[in-house]
């Protein structure tokens, strides 16, 4: 695996990042995944467009325009071997001594990419679904910021894992649904798909933007909206997608049936139409 770190490309057993990084000290930094699909970033501005917003929030100057990233990008791409990819992102403000404030006069940040495949999801789990649980959401009121500071997420996620599943729905004040541990979820009732607001509770997934726009192309009902937890609960289907993930059913929650207990209708066509678009889109520049 070939990776970039600090300027240089180098086989990622080279790569090495000081003790004293505000990454590894606080957690000070933020990150962006990009699907790769025959070796072409997928909407590679829009992903450019959220890892600046995720700078903002933080108030870290980018170390790149968007002419700088593309072109290092795409040579990260093609140093690596796979057709189909996925590119990790990760800046963090640098090198400094251990002081929460910001460093004054500021430092270098600290940029590092890698690449790996990018696998679909599996025969099993698209014919089958998975399992989920559910818990209160207890993250931070910034989740559209895209901080590598994920332990909340990775505990969330965890709980998930403890109990033989593979996402956690998340509820913010025990009453709406907001996303996934790693997820974006849609809810369908009545044959309406049913997606939470962009607002500063949840990660805006590029995934969820694609969904939503195959509905609409395919005149899915669809509406954008607070979802309340007894919907979720009393939900026909519900979905989880994600850049890497697509689109998949959860059949389970909180060891319970969804629906029929298996993929339904709207996944069904969801799927294919998401294929589709994969196809005809994604993959062509």
């Amino acid at each position: 695996m070939t990776v970039y770190l600090n300027g240089q490309f180098m086989p990622i057993e080279a790569a090495k990042i000081p003790v004293m990084d505000r990454g590894f000290i606080f957690g000070d930094g933020v990150y962006e995944v990009i699907p790769v699909y025959s070796r072409h970033a997928f909407r590679l501005a829009e992903h450019l467009h959220r890892l600046q917003h995720s700078l903002n929030g933080i108030k870290l100057h980018n170390p790149h325009s968007d002419a700088e990233w593309t072109a290092l990008i795409t040579q990260l791409i093609v140093r690596n071997d796979t057709e189909d990819q996925y590119l990790y992102l990760h800046i963090t403000r640098g090198v400094a001594k251990r002081d929460h404030a910001f460093p004054n006069p500021p430092v270098q940040p600290t940029i590092f990419m890698m690449s790996n495949p990018l696998l679909p999801p599996s025969a099993t789990l698209l014919s089958k679904g998975v399992g989920a649980v559910s818990a209160e959401d207890n993250r931070w009121l910034r989740c559209d910021i895209k901080a590598i500071a994920l332990l909340p997420n990775v505990l969330l996620r965890q709980m998930a894992i403890d109990a033989g599943c593979v996402e956690t729905i998340l509820f913010r004040d025990n009453k709406f649904m907001t996303e996934g541990a790693a997820s974006n979820i849609f809810v369908v009732k009545n044959g309406v798909l049913l997606a939470p607001p962009k607002n500063n509770l949840m990660l805006p997934g590029i995934t969820y933007d694609v969904i939503l726009e195959i509905a609409a192309s395919h005149t899915i009902p669809h509406e954008i909206r607070k979802i309340a937890k007894a919907e979720v609960f009393s939900a026909d289907e519900l979905l989880m997608t994600s850049s890497t993930k697509e689109v998949i059913a959860i059949t389970t929650l909180n060891g319970k049936p969804v629906g029929t207990g298996k993929p339904g209708k709207m996944f069904s066509q969801l799927h294919q139409h998401y294929q589709t678009f994969k196809q005809n889109v994604m993959r062509k520049k």
